[in-house]
């Protein structure tokens, strides 16, 4: 199993945590927020990664090199930001499986990845994206999902909401999803190819129960940390 891990951005809203290191790369307890990442994914039953670096990105090379507890780590460096989805798409010549999971370097998302990508596979899917059904809550858009099939119908933007699902940011994509849609080499997978292309793609949702948090704010990363120094994740 092959995964691409986004990890290029710059962290603003950790500042001043992320002015001398990747947002990836801030520190849980004593280890960087990607060590626990690329643990949960090797005990998903994922063999090799491909980061896509930017931003200090030499940081996360030097940090878990080009073999790290049994994973093979290869990456791609974007020379300047090309966007979630000039991201992915660069790093799609790395990939060597029909499908990959793609991941953000600041979500951790408890799935069973093998389930999602036989998901993926029965629905004969291009994209499946896990969602996460969450209560009272206006940081995160929501998705629709059509109930007969699975498939994607719409994403919403941010609003105070009781009930909804999320997309954890968290997808299993067709090695040459891009191929048939001409896309630039700089662009936002969410808004310019997610959004604006969904009744086009063959979508499939895949619901996860699982713990999920995305550290990109201040708030949550703090809830990480405890979370780890209380014990609620384990990782081997």
């Amino acid at each position: 199993m092959e995964a691409i891990i986004l990890a290029g951005g710059k962290g603003t809203r950790l500042r001043p945590l992320t002015l001398t290191v990747p947002k990836p790369m801030v520190p849980v307890v004593d280890k960087p927020f990607l060590y626990y990442l690329l643990k949960m994914l090797k005990g998903e039953g994922v063999t090799r990664v491909v980061f896509s670096v930017g931003y200090l990105g030499e940081q996360i090379r030097d940090y878990f090199g080009e073999f790290w507890c049994g994973l093979e780590l290869s990456y791609v460096l974007e020379k300047e930001p090309l966007g979630t989805g000039g991201a992915i798409s660069a790093c799609m010549d790395k990939v060597t499986d029909d499908e990959v999971v793609v991941i953000n370097g600041d979500t951790y998302c408890q799935i069973d990845l093998n389930e999602m990508i036989l998901s993926h596979k029965q629905h004969r899917a291009e994209i499946t994206i896990a969602l996460k059904e969450m209560f009272d809550f206006d940081r995160y858009g929501t998705v629709d999902v059509d109930v007969s099939n699975g498939a994607i119908q719409q994403f919403n933007e941010k609003r105070k909401i009781n009930k909804g699902y999320i997309n954890t940011g968290t997808y299993c994509l067709n090695k040459n999803i891009f191929e048939r849609h001409n896309m630039p080499e700089k662009f936002s997978f969410e808004t310019d190819f997610m959004q604006m292309k969904i009744n086009e793609l063959k979508s499939n949702a895949f619901e996860t129960n699982g713990y999920f948090i995305d550290i990109g704010v201040q708030d949550d990363y703090q809830r990480f940390q405890r979370d780890v120094e209380r014990g609620r994740l384990t990782f081997a």
